[in-house]
This record gives structure tokens, sequence and C-alpha cells, in this order.
């Protein structure tokens, strides 16, 4: 079985939670999972029962016989509205015992006292799991991990090797760097007159990150993409705009309008998956044989990923076997397991040399599959657990100002952190 990326990783949602939320925290069980696995707990995830039921039936079934006198409920909550769940019941003390989580949505919750910190209750797990992806849960501001990492996921970089061989580029050596990105972007926009860009996208902050800028301070408290490494990547991507080296039309592209750019060869790179070299394989047969897979362009050495969490309420009544059973859920077995039914990447340490990850069976799907999982093994979350989808919006707009020379990359990043900040002080 088989869906989307997006719908496993769905759009990051700031939760602001009530002054009603935040509390001592005396009412709870246990503050460490020292204790007797035992008791009925509550578990939710987030959009996965139509697809995955009888895997997590099987989860569940294994942990009960594991540990008798267990029971865990299941919910299963719709994609649609499921921060506004999260926050309503954190607000009403409703909140399960093991929770289904993205790092944006678990920051607010430990600010409120109610994510566990696992490096206090759970630390002696944290070696089991990739370094990136036990940092991924980590807020700023706050010292501790507070969610087990759980699947993971990232996209590799097409490219078509006939448009970098025409314009006198080594189609075996695709760019790696954003230096050498900028290089051949240019190169082949001045040897198409224009008609090639590399790029059909704006920068996000993911290309900040990647670049190596400094997104926020160590506290958590401000952002800091307006560094001169900032202004710099911004000031490069605007060179590559008025070259036609990115693409006129990214200021409001979409994932399918950029697909179709590179589809019928307007554009030379893009990120993709597996479902997209089948597409190519139907529509464009000579993009098909002619395709090339690479990492994501990065300055750093590390490539972002995207990362979903199990969370352990710290208000839970039954915390050992909460911490127990959001451990069953997310260890290599259950994690390798869940990879083999769903394009995602167990975050278990080890788990990415498996033959499945590693070995080619001449299949497109194992072609992306390895090329994405050789680039997670060090990869990072570079979007700040703090940086909300209206910050997104922000610096999209402000990005789009910078590259049409309504304003300067410097002004553009100065206004962007600027209503980031403002944003940030209304999470609370």
């Amino acid at each position: 079985m088989n869906i989307s990326r997006r719908a496993l990783i769905a759009a990051a949602v700031c939760v602001v939670l009530p002054l009603s939320a935040c509390g001592s925290g005396d009412d709870g069980g246990p503050a460490d999972a020292s204790g007797k696995v035992e008791g009925d707990i509550t578990f939710q995830t987030w959009n996965l029962r139509a697809n995955f039921k009888p895997y997590f039936e099987g989860v569940i079934a294994d942990f009960e016989k594991k540990y008798p006198g267990t029971h865990v409920k299941w919910i299963d909550q719709p994609a649609e509205g499921y921060a506004d769940k999260i926050s309503a019941d954190a607000a009403g003390g409703t909140l399960p015992d093991v929770v289904n989580v993205s790092p944006d949505l678990v920051a607010p919750l430990a600010k409120a006292g109610l994510a566990l910190d696992l490096d206090k209750a759970a630390g002696t797990y944290e070696k089991e799991y990739l370094e990136g992806a036990w940092a991924s849960h980590q807020v700023p501001g706050l010292s501790g991990t507070y969610a087990f990492p759980w699947y993971l996921n990232t996209g590799p970089l097409f490219y078509n090797k006939t448009l970098f061989r025409q314009a006198g580029l080594d189609p075996e050596q695709p760019p790696k760097t954003y230096d050498d990105l900028f290089t051949d972007a240019l190169e082949l926009a001045d040897r198409s007159d224009g008609k090639v860009a590399t790029l059909a996208n704006v920068p996000t902050i993911e290309d900040f990150g990647r670049y190596g800028v400094p997104l926020m301070d160590d506290n958590g408290t401000a952002f800091r993409f307006n560094d001169t490494k900032g202004v710099e990547l911004l000031t490069r991507y605007k060179e590559l705009y008025d070259a036609k080296a990115l693409d006129p039309q990214a200021l409001t592209a979409t994932p399918e309008s950029s697909g179709k750019k590179f589809l019928t060869g307007a554009v030379a790179m893009n990120p993709g998956s597996a479902l997209d070299l089948g597409n190519f394989k139907k529509q464009a047969p000579s993009l098909y044989d002619n395709i090339g897979i690479t990492d994501q362009i990065t300055s750093t050495g590390h490539v972002n990923m995207y990362v979903m969490g199990v969370m352990v309420n710290a208000r839970s009544k039954r915390t050992p076997a909460a911490v127990a059973f959001a451990h069953h859920v997310t260890d290599a077995q259950r994690q390798m397991s869940f990879a083999q039914q769903v394009a995602i990447f167990p975050s278990t340490a080890g788990s990415l040399d498996d033959p499945y990850f590693t070995e080619e069976d001449g299949t497109d799907e194992t072609r992306v599959r390895i090329a994405a999982a050789k680039s997670l093994k060090n990869a990072v979350n570079y979007t700040p657990v703090l940086f909300s989808e209206q910050m997104k919006t922000a610096l999209r707009n402000e990005v789009a100002k910078a590259l049409q020379g309504r304003q300067s990359p410097k002004e553009a990043l100065d206004n962007a952190v600027k209503e980031c900040d403002t944003l940030l002080r209304q999470q609370g």
C-alpha cells in the first residue's frame, strides 16, 4: 500500500494553547517510566485509520500481549482540524496519553508543561534513534526532548541530463552545493537564451537552513535569517530570477505547476518521488530515459527531513505504560514494518542500512527509496518548530517583493523577520 507524503506529513499548523492549559501537572501520574507497565491508556493518531487499520491493530495487540494487564484505546482524528482538536483537548484536560504529533504541534504543548520530557523520563532510549531525528522534537528555550521520533521523509532531486548536456555541463556531476547550483543555473540560462530555468520555486525557510543561515536565536525568542548569509542567499536568487535561471512563474508556483515545467523541459531540476518517475515514463519517455537522481542541494552537508513523532502526555496517570507504548510504536521492528507498507523511512539507528533501503531491484520506487534513505542518515529538520504557516506566508511574500525588485533582499528579510517575530510573540 502506498500513499503520498503529503497525506502523511500534514502541513505545519501553529497551535496556541490558552493559559488554562498550563499547570504544575500534579494531578498526573509519575514523571518517569520506571514503574510497572499496566493499566488503560489512549493512543491518538493523525488520519491513519483508513489506510492502516490492520497494522495498528497488530501493533496494539503485540503490546497488550507483551504487557498483560494493559489496554490501549486507539483514537484516530481526521487531518482537517487536527491542531485545533489537540488544542481543545489540552485546554480541557482530555489530551490522550500518547499522541501522534509533528514538531510544530509539540512545541506549545511542551511550553504548557503537557509534553513529557523524554530526556528525563526515558533518556535511555535516545541511542536507539538517529541523532537528527531525536533532536527534531526539542524546543528552543526549553531543555529536553518532547516526543519519540517516528517516521521520516525526504525527497531526492530529479534533474534532466539532456538539458545539462546541451548546456555543456557534465550530466553525471549535478550540483551538490548552492555555489554549484548558482553557477550551473546561470550557465544553463545563458546557453538556452533564457528558455530553460534550473529551478521553479522560490527559496523557503528550509533553503535558508541548508545554505547555513542561522534561523533563530538559541532561546527561540527571535528569528535571525536576515543576517548577512541570509541576505546573500536571497541576493543570489535575485540574480537567478533576473537571468531567467529561476522560472518567471516561481512566485506563484505550486508542486503541480513545477512538476509540469520539469516534465516539459522548461525546468532542469525539481524535487519529486517514485510516483513522479512513473509519470515521466508514461508522459515523457525521453525525459525518463535521461533522468538523474541526486540529493537535495545543501551547503551544510545535511539535507532536510520531515519528521513525525509520538508524544507522551505529561499528565498521564499511566506514565510507565504510556512511555512503553510510545517506544513500542516507534521501535526499530515496528518502524521497519511500517516503512514497508508506505513510502516513509524509519528514524531508528541502523534501520536505513537494511537491504530494503540499500539494494537495487530495477524498479523506479526502489531507485528513489535508496537515494532518499542514503541522505536521511545525517539529515536534520531545518524548519524551526516555532515557524508557523503564517510565518511561511510572510517569508514567501517578502521574498517575492525582493525578486521583483520592489525592495532589496535586506529590506525583504528584515520585514519578514519583523513580522515573524510579531507572530512568535503572539504564540505566547
